[in-house]
């Protein structure tokens, strides 16, 4: 029995829903989002301001795509009313971001700047940031939670934090363990 299957999406007011044809189309303030499914296994239905998800029989597979298809619907619905965004800190000497267009110029200790293009539908913004040690913050805006969080790992991707002096390009929330160097022990 899938439990995140079974949930109903509650609707706010601006966010609408249609279903034809195995196609679930949410609009909502920030954009419209698509999403597919197959209607032999999945139904989606519009009911009182929610969407109720269930499915046609009891297979595996069947069960396995009723809570991938709601947690996709209901990422839609998030996503078309409020954007998901993902922050990531620049940290090291010298190190800067600069947006030209829908991409992204990293220069982080490498003899060339690294260019990192934005997927469609997303939106690149450098912030002033606040925080001591932090050479700038990037932000990834968009509607589609993957979208989103692939261009990030995209951009992380290009210098990951490291352990001993923390200099790298890392999410907002992201904890990286620090290690002592080899002269630590050494007397």
């Amino acid at each position: 029995m899938s439990r995140i299957g079974n949930k109903i999406i509650p609707l706010t007011q601006g966010v609408t829903v249609t279903v034809n044809d195995g196609v679930v189309l949410v609009k909502g303030s920030k954009g419209e989002d698509k999403i597919t499914f197959n209607p032999k296994l999945i139904n989606v239905e519009v009911k009182d301001n929610h969407v109720h998800v269930t499915r046609n029989n009891e297979e595996k597979a069947t069960k396995q795509m009723h809570g991938t298809i709601r947690a996709l619907i209901n990422n839609a619905v998030h996503g078309c009313e409020h954007e998901f965004v993902k922050t990531l800190d620049i940290i090291g000497i010298g190190y800067r971001a600069e947006v030209k267009g829908d991409s992204v110029v990293l220069n982080v200790g490498y003899s060339h700047p690294v260019t990192i293009k934005a997927l469609e539908g997303v939106t690149l913004k450098i912030v002033d940031s606040k925080i001591k040690d932090v050479n700038s913050t990037i932000e990834v805006r968009g509607i589609d939670k993957f979208r989103v969080g692939q261009t990030a790992a995209l951009i992380r991707d290009v210098r990951r934090p490291e352990p001993y002096k923390g200099k790298g390009i890392r999410y907002r929330d992201e904890r990286v363990l620090r290690k002592e160097g080899k002269r630590a022990g050494k007397k």
